[in-house]
């Protein structure tokens, strides 16, 4: 699949291929709008990224000119916005025929997520690594706690994605990870979300960079609870957003 990215930066364009690429997207850059109006038709991409801070009175154009040729279920495409982008100004983008807004922040894992859930909706996307991951940046959120099974040391760390299927948490200490291997069993994990704790049997993915794991079994209600503390999460970005908005 070709993305069709209208920046004007390279550290963002840098950013940008770092979390498309896994997906299964090959980035295509343009850094005049023009240009990529010229050429929209023969690279004919499954989206397109523009970034409405470069481009303040441009990716307008190019939306209309896009828009007039290919609906939204055909070509996505996706404003990257700055800090101060006013309310006026997304309500013409997505009359206009915009599909999503996303901050050009994209060291944020929030803003990754969003942009890759946007995609989604529009693009069976190739790496779908088994489940939507969600970025946690609210430590108080998330919390995870287990047992080495060989040595019985207690492993502790800062979760970084939870999914359905797994998380990922970066340990406290490194050195409590040094006899483990992949496949092996967790049988002892406590694992806070949000107000409740589940105790999922988990078994090792990797121990580096950060420790990854994969949920095997649920005792109890706990599948439930993690489901559904999962799909309040988009909500509770939303009121977040809001909130700073």
């Amino acid at each position: 699949m070709k993305l069709l990215a209208v920046l004007g930066s390279d550290e963002l364009l840098s950013l940008l291929s770092q979390n498309i690429k896994p997906l299964g997207f090959d980035v295509i850059r343009y850094h005049h709008v023009l240009k990529a109006m010229d050429n929209v038709e023969e690279i004919e991409p499954a989206t397109i990224i523009i970034n409405a801070k470069d481009y303040p009175r441009h990716w307008k154009t190019m939306v209309q000119f896009v828009r007039y040729y290919h609906p939204k279920a055909e070509c996505p495409i996706i404003l990257l916005k700055g800090q101060n982008f006013p309310l006026e100004e997304a309500s013409k983008a997505f009359y206009l025929g915009v599909s999503g807004i996303v901050s050009e922040d994209l060291t944020r894992p929030s803003e990754v997520d969003q942009l890759q859930r946007i995609l989604s909706r529009y693009i069976k996307l190739e790496d779908k690594r088994g489940a939507t991951r969600y970025h946690i940046e609210d430590p108080k959120e998330v919390g995870i706690c287990v047992v080495n099974p060989l040595d019985k040391a207690l492993i502790t760390g800062r979760a970084n994605t939870l999914s359905a299927t797994g998380i990922s948490f970066a340990p406290d200490a490194s050195s409590v990870l040094d006899n483990l291997s992949e496949n092996m069993e967790i049988s002892e994990c406590s694992l806070r979300i949000g107000e409740d704790i589940i105790t999922p049997i988990c078994r090792i993915v990797r121990t580096s960079p950060d420790m990854s794991l994969e949920f095997i079994f649920f005792p109890n209600v706990d599948r439930i609870l993690l489901d559904n503390y999962l799909e309040a999460l988009p909500m509770q970005e939303l009121k977040t957003m809001q909130a700073e908005g």
